[in-house]
Parts: structure tokens; C-alpha cells; sequence
């Protein structure tokens, strides 16, 4: 059983923060519980090799998704079901990465996902084969690296400044008011949030938010001993209350009561965490 994210090549950095491996084989008639998936600061490729998996967004039935989707930018939780043997593989991108490979503005794909296919026709077909069929999980970063090393050379947009911000962010959990990050970007505040907008898929204050938040769902997984108000302090809230307010704009829970979900996680069934 795996659960691991992975580092890519240096020369892919800059586009890839990292390539996701899950892979988890249920014994028969074991209830596999569902996966509350939190909305994380990127946006990726993500491939079901084996059995397909299902997904429920708030106020709608469940959906079956394509064998490998483009996920965007998520500001609320979804409900992810999965089948006896999930084999997960993903790609993903550094802020504005996507957008750079694809021109395509990253608030069209805002809290929803669409068949890969429509985008790389041929080349998702085929990384989809030699996924499946790979013989070990480095022969599927291998094959992942060689489709994104193709997509590089034919990049559609430059790099921005807008990007190094959203990384900046990413890299910090200090607040930085939208004045100085658009000074710095030689924008107004105005430019500033219809760039970011257009290459992240939100605005950089709910980018911000999403990013601190995350990384107290992180920290709690890490240190499931630690208690909230040191997560809170140490992933730049204010104080408790405030952390407990994006708890519930993110997730609909307390952090307590949506820690006791994820502990009943898929994964958590074989000793696994997500970190």
C-alpha cells in the first residue's frame, strides 16, 4: 500500500510541485468509507488506473469520473468514493503552471473538472497506457516526466510575476496585503486580481486563505497530538476562532469534527495519512 508524494526532476520544478502515488487494495466485502478531499492551493492531473472513482459535490448526487481528469482550483470539500484496488496517480502544478502550458484561464475549471482528453487528446491516451501497464511507480513518474517535457517545449505563455507571487504565498504563511504583492508585480491592485485570476483560478485573498488553511489540515495529520490554537498560531491565524471560521467556510465542520472524518479516511484503513 502507498501513499506519497514525489519530488520532480529540477528541470521540471518550476511547472511541477510534486507527482502523487496512491495505491490501496481493499480485502473483499470491507465497507470502504468515502474521502472528504479538502480544496488544497493547486491544480493537477489526476489519472484512476484501476477501478474508476466517484465524486459528490455539495447539493448534487454522485458522478463518475473520466480515467484521468484536469482538476481545478477547489474552494469547498468534495466526497470522493473509490472501488476495491484505487491506483492514483497525479501531477501537480505550480501556481500559474497550467495556465502557461494550456492558455487556458484557470477560473474556467474553478470548482469542477473536465476529461483530460479534451485538452491532450493523443498524449493523455497514451500516458493513460503506460501508466496502467508501467511496472513500478518510478516508471510512472519516468513516463509522466517524458509528457510533461513535451508540453515545455511547446509552452503557450510566458512566465509572470503573478506566478512567483502565488508561489510566495505558497512558500510563507505570512499575510501579504494585495497592495504590496501588486507592487511588487508592477500592477495595480486591479491588473493585479484579474491576472491572478485568470492563472490561479481565484482571487490571491481566498488563494491566501486556502493555503493557511491547508496547512493546518496538514500539521493536524502530521501532529495529530497538537492541539488547535498552537496549529492555529503556527499557520498564521489570529487565534482560534478565526481558524475555526474557515474550518467551516471550507468544509462545513468544526476542526475536531472534521478531523473525526478524516480519520475515518480510506486510507486510514491500512495505517496510511495524508500529509
Amino acid at each position: 500500500m502507498l501513499l506519497k508524494h514525489f519530488l520532480p526532476s529540477p528541470v521540471l520544478r518550476d511547472y511541477v510541485k510534486s507527482f502523487g502515488i496512491v495505491h490501496l487494495i481493499f480485502p473483499d466485502k470491507k465497507e470502504i468509507p468515502c474521502k472528504s478531499y479538502i480544496p488544497k492551493p493547486e491544480n493537477s492531473i489526476e489519472f484512476f488506473l484501476r477501478d474508476p472513482e466517484y465524486v459528490k459535490y455539495p447539493g448534487y448526487g454522485k458522478n463518475k469520473r473520466s480515467s484521468t481528469i484536469i482538476l481545478g482550483q477547489h474552494t469547498l470539500v468534495t466526497n470522493r468514493y473509490i472501488g476495491r484496488e484505487f491506483l492514483y496517480f497525479k501531477i501537480g502544478f505550480q501556481p500559474g503552471a497550467f495556465y502557461r502550458l494550456t492558455a487556458l484561464p484557470l477560473y474556467e475549471l474553478t470548482n469542477t473538472y473536465i476529461d483530460a482528453e479534451s485538452v491532450f487528446p493523443k498524449e493523455i491516451r497514451l500516458l493513460n497506457e503506460q501508466l496502467k501497464n508501467a511496472g513500478s511507480y518510478s516508471e510512472m513518474i519516468t513516463r509522466a516526466e517524458l509528457f510533461l517535457l513535451k508540453l515545455v517545449s511547446r509552452e503557450k505563455k510566458d512566465s509572470h510575476r503573478i506566478d512567483t507571487s502565488a508561489k510566495l504565498l505558497l512558500q510563507n504563511n505570512q499575510h501579504f496585503s494585495l497592495d504590496w504583492l501588486s507592487k511588487e508585480t508592477c500592477l495595480s491592485p486591479k491588473q493585479f486580481e484579474r491576472k491572478f485570476y485568470e492563472r490561479i483560478g481565484i482571487n490571491p485573498s481566498l488563494f491566501e486563505r486556502i493555503i493557511r488553511f491547508d496547512c493546518a489540515f496538514r500539521m493536524k495529520n502530521n501532529e495529530p497530538g497538537k492541539d488547535w490554537l498552537s496549529i492555529a498560531v503556527q499557520c498564521g491565524y489570529y487565534d482560534y476562532q478565526h481558524l475555526v471560521r474557515d474550518y467551516k467556510a471550507f468544509t462545513g465542520h468544526t476542526p475536531p469534527s472534521f478531523s473525526h472524518l478524516e480519520d475515518q479516511a480510506p486510507e486510514r484503513v491500512f495505517g496510511l495519512c495524508e500529509t
